[in-house]
């Protein structure tokens, strides 16, 4: 937020020279005017740099666990922000605190304030704020919410490190194909060629992939990068995204992961944001957002547009057949006896565990299968390259 040295006049006739940080200048003079104060003059300052940075999910979570706790300990809303900007080792999300501080001093609610730093506070986090102000039990909401990240977190975490391991033997499955293509075999082909001996056709083969890498390495990585951006493209759109999350949740194994770990996505969130007071239909728009899957999204959107309309929530997700059974029968049962938002924190500790239980069978498989993957494909080289040599050996014999 840029900073502003002003000079002032207050109502007693002192003159007053200090520094505020605000959006903009306009905002300084409105600021200053509502303290009954004169203005005499306003200037940027202009060495001070806009922060910039990252703001991860922990620092958010640090922040609302002490804003929670020392709004329960009776703080007033600005000190307590005040502090936090103050103490956080974050300097973006310093930044942002100052700014929700003006913003918060300047009348606007906490919520409002938020909401104008979505790279920082999302829709989710807004919206359980705005239904603690308005309830009451901020406070409460804010522990609630810090609990609630804390947990997505884990899982998101847990799907992403079942990745790193397929991604780390890929990368070096690929690094000893490159290596064996481009310095091992050029070796021998220059030693079968001074022979003059037939070769195989598992040899030719390999001496045609190592020519083709060496010659057109170029046209390899172009194609690559091509194809990335490409799908990356194709991904970006709605038509798109949709046929790849479809291909995803059918999947073998990974596809029994995300499906679960959607499952549990959705019912944590919107059974938090039920719990904080926020309306079924607001809920269901927001949890749809952060779905993280097209088809899941689709299927929550009707199940808005279903309740909306005077019916359940139950029968669309049914009819989009990416939830289980036993989520929407459990779904159906907590809509008809009023306790929707218990019932969806059951589903989600239930749907925590699966995920654990997936991610650990989807690695178990993976396991073997990288090893076989790296056997036959760099055992099959160097059974390639030998091949004319055992030919030599009985020639010889």
């Amino acid at each position: 937020m840029p900073t502003f040295t002003y000079t002032a006049r207050s109502a007693a006739g002192e003159l007053k020279t200090a520094v505020m940080e605000a959006p903009s200048r306009d905002d300084v003079v409105a600021q200053l005017r509502r303290q009954r104060m004169t203005v005499v003059k306003v200037d940027e300052d202009k060495q001070k740099k806009k922060a910039s940075g990252k703001i991860g999910m922990r620092d958010i979570v640090i922040f609302t666990r002490q804003f929670s706790t020392m709004i329960n300990s009776g703080l007033p809303l600005v000190q307590a922000l005040d502090i936090l900007a103050k103490q956080t080792e974050n300097k973006a999300l310093a930044e942002v605190t100052r700014a929700v501080v003006f913003d918060v001093e300047s009348g606007h609610t906490v919520a409002d304030a938020l909401g104008k730093h979505p790279r920082a506070f999302n829709d989710l986090y807004v919206n359980m704020v705005a239904a603690g102000e308005a309830g009451g039990i901020l406070d409460t909401i804010l522990m609630r919410l810090a609990t609630f990240m804390e947990k997505n977190d884990a899982l998101i975490r847990k799907v992403k490190g079942a990745m790193i391991y397929p991604g780390v033997i890929m990368g070096v499955a690929g690094t000893a194909i490159c290596v064996l293509l481009v310095f091992v075999i050029p070796t021998f082909e220059s030693m079968f060629a001074s022979v003059g001996l037939t070769l195989p056709l598992p040899t030719r083969i390999v001496i045609g992939m190592s020519n083709f890498l060496i010659g057109y390495w170029w046209a390899v990585i172009a194609a690559a990068v091509g194809g990335a951006v490409s799908l990356k493209r194709y991904y970006a759109t709605s038509t798109g995204r949709l046929a790849i999350d479809k291909l995803l949740l059918k999947a073998p194994v990974l596809g029994d992961v995300i499906r679960k770990s959607a499952v549990s996505r959705f019912t944590r969130t919107l059974g938090t944001l039920i719990s904080s007071g926020v309306s079924i239909l607001d809920g269901l728009e927001i949890t749809a957002k952060t779905a993280g899957n097209r088809v899941i999204q689709d299927a929550i959107m009707a199940s808005r547009a279903s309740i909306a309309g005077g019916d359940t929530i139950a029968a669309p997700l049914q009819k989009s057949q990416v939830f289980p059974p036993m989520v929407i029968s459990m779904i159906s049962v907590g809509e008809q006896t009023g306790g929707l938002d218990e019932m969806l924190s059951k589903i989600a500790d239930f749907y925590d565990e699966e995920v654990d239980a997936a991610v650990s069978g989807l690695l178990s498989l993976l396991e073997p299968m990288m090893i076989v993957f790296l056997g036959v494909v760099v055992g099959g080289m160097v059974v390639a390259m030998y091949l004319p040599i055992f030919d030599m050996i009985n020639a010889v014999q």
